[in-house]
């Protein structure tokens, strides 16, 4: 049975003493409240990685980071490579988010890459994918949203893509206010389950979990998490605070 999953993505957000506030509330969350039905993954910028590890302790959520270098090690200033990753300890790594692809022209044959490294240090890719407003009004999203996990993914072997969780994000709505309704979310991660089944099979399609990200809050998040094919949240803003978070965590049932 695929796990239920909700993601925060920090982004480039909160200082220190703000990052350490919002752990330290979230952790009080999760002892006051009874076991979620749910896996909680918090993705932090590089510098809070250690101090939400310390947090994290005794299994209260598990940490990830955002981005990855597609290099093993070297001359790459400024780059973090899976395997320093790895070496903290690291579970999971969110790679080809819809700002990387934006800001940083970050092509599906370079997130292949970033998937590899990861994988090669057993630490679990967040893999994003997803349309802008431009390609949904012309309806061109599945056949983005195909090239991106074909060209992205699909060299993988089914061990290795069964460690992978992905994350549809419709791009116009991260950010924006506007979310996907429930039949749009449901109708592309059906979508991307039945491209996973053509070329894996039923069985790991059945066993991925994909993730729903953009504009995901309190307030839509159980209509969101009803469809059957949509496995939790790639949650950013609302992560950013640690009741609203707990609030998302708590409509994944």
């Amino acid at each position: 049975m695929r796990s239920k999953i909700v993601a925060g993505n920090w982004k480039m957000n909160l200082t220190f003493d703000e990052a350490d506030e919002v752990l330290d509330k979230l952790m009080t969350n999760l002892e006051e409240h009874a076991a979620l039905s749910c896996k909680m993954i918090v993705c932090t910028p590089y510098p809070y990685l250690e101090l939400a590890s310390d947090y994290s302790g005794d299994s209260y959520f598990e940490v990830g980071a955002q981005d990855v270098s597609a290099y093993d090690k070297g001359a790459y200033t400024g780059e973090v490579s899976a395997a320093m990753l790895g070496s903290m300890e690291i579970a999971y790594c969110i790679v080809g988010h819809s700002e990387r692809r934006a800001y940083h022209n970050e092509s599906d044959e370079l997130i292949a890459r970033k998937v590899d490294r990861l994988l090669e240090n057993d630490i679990r890719p967040i893999v994003c994918c997803g349309e802008v407003l431009e390609e949904r009004e012309a309806d061109k999203q599945f056949e983005v949203v195909k090239r991106q996990v074909t060209d992205g993914l699909f060299h993988l072997t089914p061990e290795q893509f069964g460690k992978l969780i992905i994350a549809y994000e419709p791009v116009w709505a991260i950010g924006t206010g506007k979310t996907a309704t429930p039949e749009q979310a449901q109708e592309m991660h059906a979508y991307i389950r039945s491209l996973i089944a053509e070329k894996y099979g039923k069985v790991v399609a059945e066993e991925t979990s994909i993730l729903y990200g953009g504009s995901c809050k309190p307030s839509n998040a159980k209509e969101l998490f009803a469809n059957p094919d949509v496995d939790g949240g790639l949650i950013g803003g609302a992560s950013l605070n640690a009741d609203d978070f707990m609030a998302i965590a708590e409509s994944l049932k």
